[in-house]
């Protein structure tokens, strides 16, 4: 597995792994009832925060155990992993776009501040995931 195939799983599992931890803080915040009520700015700063940092300790440790078994193939880059990259940037852009579009309709109907935000938030969420599934898909099948 070469090194961007690998960052982005790394990226994939971290990006699981955050959101279900936010989506699960927030229903317990809730305790049921409204949960737009909740206190949902620190979690949000904290899954950001806790993604990356996941994402980058992810990285690394895989980084290091393909570098003990096959260190000359451990930071290999060519065309085809450039290529992948691009895709998995369209696909998140599209999303992101979405994402936008849908704040922006938020917006403009006046919506709860908790809304808009966790719109957005979602949109970034899905946006590295589907960008994410598809880098992997691609290294998986083959750019067609």
């Amino acid at each position: 597995m070469v090194y961007h195939e690998r960052v982005a799983w790394a990226q994939l599992i971290a990006s699981v792994i955050t959101l279900t931890g936010y989506i699960a803080v927030l229903l317990m915040q809730s305790r049921g009832g409204d949960i737009s009520t909740v206190d949902w700015l620190p979690p949000m700063l904290w899954t950001i925060g806790a993604g990356i940092a996941l994402s980058i300790v992810i990285s690394i440790l895989w980084g290091i155990a393909a570098g003990l078994r096959d260190p000359q193939s451990a930071t290999a880059s060519d065309i085809r992993d450039r290529d992948i990259s691009r895709l998995g940037g369209r696909v998140e852009h599209s999303f992101l776009v979405i994402a936008g579009l849908g704040v922006i309709a938020l917006c403009a109907a006046g919506a709860e501040l908790f809304w808009i935000a966790n719109t957005m938030f979602l949109g970034f969420a899905v946006s590295a995931l589907v960008g994410g599934i598809a880098r992997v898909t691609a290294y998986r099948r083959g750019l067609v």
